[in-house]
């Protein structure tokens, strides 16, 4: 029996080439494609499906991630493989957390979308070899600790001192400490201007930032 696949990604393009993919693939069926996360869930509740492709940044009111471990919740065994353009630096780490089995840059495609379907469907988990870099003023990316990106993902959505500290169970001192640390390794002259530029770029995204549907 071939394996059933279900895509949820928004950008129709992109949609369209995991559809041909799969269909042209050998021993795979396209059981369902939508342009939204929650769309994938709630078939995946009713249906049977053995593999899913999906987005992270996806219109409307669960993100990719929160879909996955949406599935992951209700049908364990259904595997998942996170696709992103996005350089986020939380992601990789949320999607082994939650148990994704692939993760696939569009923008590096270390190997093609069928060769990462093809191990995770052998029981392999496939991520990126190295973490996307992207420079951020002075700095790269990934010179940012992760303690240091989970400040920065909270400083975009426009967090003070005092929510970051509540929300990240941490000193209002130390959050301080991170963010003056990453304006150091930067050379950004403000707080707003780290924000704004990481989320410019993609560093850093809060999910209270994607569009709802």
């Amino acid at each position: 029996m071939p394996y059933k696949v279900v895509i949820a990604e928004d950008f129709r393009m992109i949609r369209e080439i995991f559809e041909s993919t799969v269909e042209r693939a050998e021993g795979y069926e396209l059981a369902a494609s939508f342009s939204t996360a929650v769309q994938a869930v709630r078939y995946i509740e009713k249906n049977e499906a053995d593999l899913v492709l999906m987005d992270v940044l996806i219109p409307g009111s669960m993100s990719g991630l929160a879909a996955a471990e949406k599935i992951k919740g209700i049908k364990p065994d259904v595997k998942i493989i996170i696709v992103t353009s996005m350089p986020e630096l939380s992601y990789e780490k949320r999607a082994r957390e939650t148990g994704v089995e692939g993760f696939w840059q569009k923008e590096i495609q270390e190997q093609p979308i069928q060769e990462v379907m093809d191990l995770v469907m052998a029981g392999e988990t496939v991520y990126p070899s190295e973490q996307v870099e992207v420079p951020i003023g002075n700095a790269k990316s990934t010179e940012f600790t992760d303690r240091e990106a989970e400040v920065l993902k909270e400083l975009v959505s426009g967090a003070s001192n005092k929510e970051i500290a509540g929300k990240l169970c941490m000193g209002e001192s130390t959050v301080k400490m991170h963010i003056s640390n990453m304006l150091q390794k930067s050379g950004f002259h403000s707080r707003l201007e780290l924000a704004l530029m990481a989320r410019h770029y993609g560093i850093a995204i809060n999910e209270k930032d994607q569009p709802v549907t």
